[in-house]
């Protein structure tokens, strides 16, 4: 079983939001009425991934609108969330089936049911609408911050704008299905469209409620949408540090029930020498394809098929 840290993050309420204004339950817009992108923020695509919820609650409750633009928020997978327990918090990710891995068309417009499935086609219309958007996330390991901007050069340049986290990570996501980042005309790159997802921190850490506000808010300075006096309110004048920038390379994924990694790895550890073993996926050696190889988010559901953990190396921003 899972164990939450001292002093968790934990849900909060959010029934209050369900009706929205959008005809789609949890959803919210606001139209400045004036020329301007449209802005989408989603959380709790994944219902233990709590600190979105908070980020977007403080923005509701705030009564923040859009300067130019408009501006969508979603709580994604509301059903999820509702059922979190804290006597096994990672249960709440998802009902039946992981809602970041269902984005392409094959999913969407196939004829399969899952209650995730149902819920994304049920907001993909407000998604299409959006040009630039971010999705809020957390993390099982306790790594540091990262922006995930996809494996086009756009996401990169978008993440830099914003300006935080720190480390960015710029991948190809997951063979097991399309993320939300990568619908769509975020994915293409002859398309204006752009999307961040950003993994605030380990799940139920206080901090990544904090990363999820300062990113939430620094985005909406990004795409114009907020005066710097919204940045000044939240305390976020300072410039932040140089960011760090990671290419996937390579993704490791399971193809046996015996998989294990050789070390206790959270994240971003540099792996020093190419050959070096981090795994056994059953009698196969899983090593470092390159010198100074960086280990992104590794998993603990270690299932075939899914990402044990991507391989990155450093590049300029």
């Amino acid at each position: 079983m899972t164990a939450l840290p001292p002093n968790p993050l934990l849900p909060i309420p959010i029934e209050q939001y369900r009706e929205g204004n959008t005809g789609v339950p949890y959803a919210h817009h606001f139209d400045s009425g004036k020329p301007g992108p449209h802005v989408g923020i989603t959380a709790l695509i994944h219902g233990n991934e709590v600190c979105g919820a908070h980020a977007l609650d403080l923005l509701l409750r705030e009564k923040f609108r859009p300067v130019r633009g408009r501006l969508t928020v979603i709580f994604c997978n509301v059903a999820a969330y509702l059922r979190f327990d804290p006597e096994e918090p990672v249960a709440s990710r998802f009902i039946d089936e992981d809602m970041n891995r269902v984005w392409g068309a094959n999913a969407l417009d196939g004829e399969r049911r899952s209650i995730e499935l149902d819920r994304a086609r049920e907001i993909e219309p407000l998604i299409a609408e959006i040009d630039l958007l971010l999705d809020l996330h957390s993390m099982q390991q306790p790594s540091p911050p990262l922006m995930l901007s996809g494996p086009l050069a756009k996401g990169r340049e978008f993440a830099a704008q914003v300006g935080v986290p720190a480390i960015v990570v710029a991948d190809h996501g997951h063979k097991a299905g399309l993320r939300m980042r990568d619908y769509g005309g975020f994915g293409d790159p002859a398309s204006p469209k752009n999307a961040l997802l950003v993994e605030c921190g380990q799940h139920w850490e206080q901090a990544s409620r904090t990363v999820a506000i300062e990113t939430m808010f620094r985005f909406l300075h990004a795409t114009g949408i907020a005066e710097d006096s919204v940045l000044a309110a939240h305390g976020l004048t300072a410039k932040p540090p140089a960011q760090k920038f990671v290419e996937v390379t390579d993704a490791v994924t399971i193809e046996s029930d015996a998989f294990r990694f050789a070390a206790p790895y959270t994240g971003m550890e540099t792996i020093a020498k190419a050959g070096t073993v981090i795994a056994h996926d059953g009698p196969r050696p899983v090593v470092t394809p390159y010198d100074n190889c960086v280990l992104v988010m590794p998993t603990k559901r270690l299932k075939p098929g899914q990402t044990a953990v991507r391989l990155g190396r450093l590049i300029a921003g």
